[in-house]
């Protein structure tokens, strides 16, 4: 199990239980290359280590409520806008756990500068 605080612009296949803290931003975006509408919100979630910005696209987005706890498996971090990501992919899920916890607002991960990554191509 990955703590927030551990969290590193190559991080992958994470596993992380965190509470949902607040809903940051939702909008619609359409992808380039198929012309599809999707949505795209992001959440600010955290652990008793620090809180870090969550990516969730179209249906995932319904799923998570305030002040809940969820266990995230597979996740990744990804940077935007030289600021780390949390995202669960097409191969990752978040599902609602009984766990309880009180979020570190703290020490906010998102808010730490990190140089983008090249983008894959």
């Amino acid at each position: 199990m990955t703590k927030i605080e551990e969290l590193t612009p190559r991080s992958r296949g994470l596993e992380l239980t965190v509470q949902v803290v607040e809903k940051l931003d939702e909008r619609e975006v359409t992808v380039r290359s198929s012309g599809r509408q999707h949505r795209v919100a992001e959440f600010l979630i955290g652990d008793e280590t620090g809180s870090v910005i969550l990516t969730l696209w179209d249906e995932a987005i319904d799923k998570l409520e305030m002040g809940k706890v969820y266990l995230l498996k597979n996740g990744y971090v990804s940077t935007f806008r030289n600021s780390m990501r949390v995202n669960t992919g097409k191969y990752g899920s978040i599902e609602p756990t009984d766990a309880t916890m009180e979020a570190n607002t703290e020490n906010n991960v998102s808010e730490k500068f990190v140089e983008d990554a090249p983008r894959r191509f």
